[in-house]
């Protein structure tokens, strides 16, 4: 492929920028009235939660880019600075946009549904103040530490995202015989709840102040011998973006835990100020801090809006959400059958949350007490708070089992999690592999090796998404189950080369990152680009979470120049322009944001008629395709080709939760006038709990009821 003349910078979209287009795609759900109110929420929670992750480690890599002198420019001819000017710019945008949406628009609807929101201590009543009063000195005041600065006590070291109250403090200089100010900090207890229930002033409304109104109210409490001159409420967001030369790290589990330390006390790199704050305090905050004004955010209501995620969870506005969402059985495991004999008669697709996930966690519980099973391998990423997929490993290695389990230790944000799991592992009996050195191991396979009557047998399940039973109820992923014995044996020999063995010379069916990869998901883009040429039809889909590794996509620029038909479902990060005569006029991009996180990885090959199907762990991104252990896999059963066709082709028709991306960078809705609306999520669960009500029918239907006779003189009285 000759693609030299797809690398101007004028055919792409900076990283940073498109990962700001995704999370403006998330805030417009907060904005859409057709939305229940507790669901719009939901929505501002994760546009706040997002933007927290995206300044701890992509604006502050980009920073430490600066602080290097890198001035190397990116895919779309960026340097580090200007992105930062640029990301600047748009944040300040969003985060107006997010607090005007949740002030003028959201706010009016509480009030309206029978929740009142106290958002300034200076709004409750006699009776209100008198509650909150009490509240503040049975149950906050013990907790609180304020500290002082002056000349004797250094500034106090603030800890990454927490919510802290700042105050100055008119003090009286016996030396110079006149009152100074002085600052003083008190944190906001992470320990005590946030959002506070207090009696209500109007019948049928139910009345809650913030945690951080109340302290502020009390503040002078705290500080009896002196004046409070003011109290405001800020945060700060440091750089938690860790670096470990693993080279150089004897032992990667005590290296991990020291730079998890460090995380707290990085450079600060964003301020949020309460709008009204003093000039003074904020000068203090900026000095101390050495924080630039574009690095600060001065905020028009709460700080930290994930606070809202408490405020979704309150109890009695269930008219104002959608309904839980319950994930329904997997058809083929509807049976009296153990989950080994079901895979044997075929494989088996899953598609989770619409399936539920308990085959998954069922899969390692049964090998874990099976008396044939041998051997279990699996990776693992991320997974939940009180794992029943780690508890089943421990059990297996109890019971005799050899259980290797690969932890990766540099899964971000879950590092201290993944820590924990890693020792009680280890601790129960399991060979554990902490990742491999300068790679992520971020595939998702699991390996059940069994004695049967005809020998060993291998079962593998391989997904898109991690083994994590509280993520699967809302990220939509896919993943399969077989016994096919070239993917066992590929299995196999992915656990080898994780456990530092050596890499197989071929693979028969799996597609594996970092080596292979990138290779193989262009040559299949190429084969669609010649055959068009040819002028056989060429055709991609492909979905994903994000599309930025420049190869690719100059590669999907050549085929779209070629005639190529290429549509992609992008949830997030997405670098290509679409419409750019003679380069991307064929590439159409739709990003669906819904109840559910996408987050499966598929992709579909027209191939001249010989159409290939691959499901895997890998987004074409240079992290995925270069620095990441990955797996992609082929999909050869013809009823799961057809199963994943429609998920393909549902998403492209979708017009309720999509956004299109339009020539000129931006997204839009489809117009729906005169159409039949189309929302794949919603479809998906219709259908899921169609097919397993269809099985449980079958099932009835199937089985003979033997009734027993019953003795003739219980029918005497009648």
């Amino acid at each position: 492929m000759d693609t030299k003349k797809f690398e101007k910078p004028e055919y792409y979209v900076n990283r940073e920028l498109s990962w700001l287009k995704f999370n403006e795609r998330v805030l417009s759900e907060a904005r859409d009235k057709s939305l229940p109110l507790f669901e719009r929420l939901k929505f501002l929670s994760i546009t706040s939660s997002n933007l927290d992750e995206f300044f701890m480690v992509r604006v502050a890599s980009l920073k430490d880019q600066v602080h290097a002198g890198y001035e190397k420019t990116d895919i779309a001819g960026l340097t580090p600075k200007e992105q930062l000017r640029e990301i600047s710019e748009q944040t300040h945008e969003l985060v107006r946009v997010q607090y005007s949406t949740f002030t003028r628009s959201v706010m009016p609807a509480l009030e309206k549904a029978g929740l009142h929101l106290i958002l300034a201590h200076e709004e409750l009543t006699e009776k209100q103040k008198e509650f909150a009063d009490r509240y503040f000195e049975d149950n906050v005041y013990p907790v609180l530490t304020p500290m002082a600065m002056d000349s004797s006590r250094p500034f106090p070291l603030i800890r990454n995202k927490t919510l802290n109250i700042g105050a100055l403090i008119s003090k009286k200089d016996k030396k110079k015989g006149k009152e100074v100010l002085e600052f003083a900090t008190v944190q906001v207890p992470s320990v005590l709840p946030r959002v506070i229930e207090i009696p209500s002033g109007k019948q049928g409304v139910r009345t809650v102040i913030l945690l951080e109104e109340i302290i502020e109210r009390n503040i002078g409490k705290l500080f009896l011998s002196n004046d409070v001159i003011c109290a405001h409420p800020y945060r700060i967001m440091r750089n938690a973006d860790l670096s470990i030369d693993e080279d150089e790290a004897e032992d990667l589990l005590v290296e991990i835990q020291k730079q998890l330390k460090k995380r707290q006390w990085g450079e600060v790199i964003r301020l949020e100020a309460e709008e009204k704050m003093d000039k003074r305090l904020l000068k203090i905050l900026k000095t101390e801090f050495d924080i630039r004004n574009e690095d600060i955010f001065s905020i028009a209501g709460p700080l930290d809006l994930t606070v809202l995620m408490k405020v979704y969870g309150l109890e009695g506005f269930e008219k104002y959400k959608s309904g839980k969402y319950v994930p329904a059985p997997v058809p083929q495991f509807q049976t009296d059958k153990n989950i080994f004999e079901v895979i044997r008669e075929g494989d088996v697709f899953l598609h989770h949350p619409y399936m539920s996930f308990d085959p998954v966690v069922n899969f390692v519980r049964q090998a874990a007490k099976d008396p044939g099973v041998l051997a279990i391998k699996q990776t693992l990423y991320r997974v939940s708070g009180n794992s029943p997929i780690i508890a089943a490993l421990a059990q297996a290695a109890e019971n005799g089992k050899q259980v290797t389990v690969l932890v990766e230790l540099k899964a971000r944000f879950d590092e201290e999690n993944n820590i924990v799991w890693a020792k009680m592992l280890e601790k129960a009996g399991c060979h554990v592999i902490y990742g491999l050195v300068g790679l992520k191991t971020h595939s998702k396979i699991t390996l059940v090796v069994r004695r049967e009557e005809t020998g060993i047998r291998r079962y593998v399940h391989l997904a898109t998404g991690n083994y994590n039973d509280s993520t699967a109820k809302l990220y939509t992923d896919c993943g399969i189950f077989t016994c096919d014995e070239r993917y066992g044996e590929d299995a196999t020999a992915v656990f080898n080369m994780l456990s530092g063995y050596s890499e197989p010379k071929r693979w028969n069916r799996l597609i594996v990152a970092p080596i292979w990869m990138k290779t193989r998901f262009l040559e299949m883009i190429e084969r669609e680009a010649e055959n068009a040429r040819k002028g056989i039809p060429g055709h991609i889909m492909a979905k994903m979470n994000s599309l930025c590794d420049p190869v690719i996509m100059q590669a999907l620029y050549y085929a779209s120049s070629c005639g190529v038909k290429v549509e992609l479902v992008i949830r997030g990060i997405c670098c290509l322009k679409t419409g750019i005569p003679g380069v991307s006029e064929n590439i159409h991009v739709r990003s669906i944001v819904g109840d559910f996180l996408e987050h499966s990885r598929i992709f579909y090959f027209y191939n001249g008629g010989i159409e290939e199907f691959y499901m895997g762990s890998a987004d074409w991104m240079p992290r995925n395709l270069d620095r990441r252990v990955e797996i992609v896999f082929p999909v050869e059963d013809e009823k799961i080709k057809a199963q994943i066709m429609h998920v393909l082709e549902l998403e492209l028709k979708d017009n309720v939760k999509a956004h299109i991306l339009q020539p000129d960078g931006t997204y839009e809705k489809q117009d729906r006038r005169g159409k039949q609306p189309v929302n794949s999520q919603m479809e998906f669960c219709r259908e899921a709990q169609e097919l397993s009500g269809k099985k449980k029918k079958e099932q009835k239907e199937n089985s003979r009821v033997f009734i027993p006779a019953e003795p003739l003189e219980d029918f005497q009285e009648e």
